[in-house]
């Protein structure tokens, strides 16, 4: 129920990941803080593709977003209300990317193996 109401108030915001660019619609006040996670992807995604090990756009982001999800999960915490948060902000950024992903992928922007 708050992710609906979350979508009501979204307005888009354009991000850009490993150039290509997406837009995604987040509420106003969190738009600065989807930016810096889009940097903080971006980067890591980065780091991946320079790697050499793998490619094309969709297996580095499961690759970075697999990464990020073990280290957020490994990562000591002592605040279990904390926690919740994590997961329902880790569950909406997935979604997030998950619509981004099936947008460029019917415009083509990713490569489909």
């Amino acid at each position: 129920m708050a992710n609906k109401m979350a979508k009501s108030n979204a307005t888009p915001v354009n991000i850009t990941i490993l150039g290509k660019e997406f837009q995604v619609a987040s509420p106003e006040d969190e738009h600065q803080t989807l930016l810096q996670a889009a940097n903080f992807l971006d980067k890591r995604m980065r780091e991946i593709r320079s790697a050499g090990k793998v490619l094309g756009l969709e297996r580095i982001a499961v690759m970075a977003a697999l990464n990020l999800s073990y280290e957020l999960l490994n990562k000591p915490s002592t605040d279990t209300d904390s926690n919740a948060e994590f997961e329902q902000r880790i569950e909406l950024l997935n979604e997030k990317i998950d619509d981004a992903l099936k947008q460029s992928e019917q415009i083509g922007l990713t490569d489909n193996p």
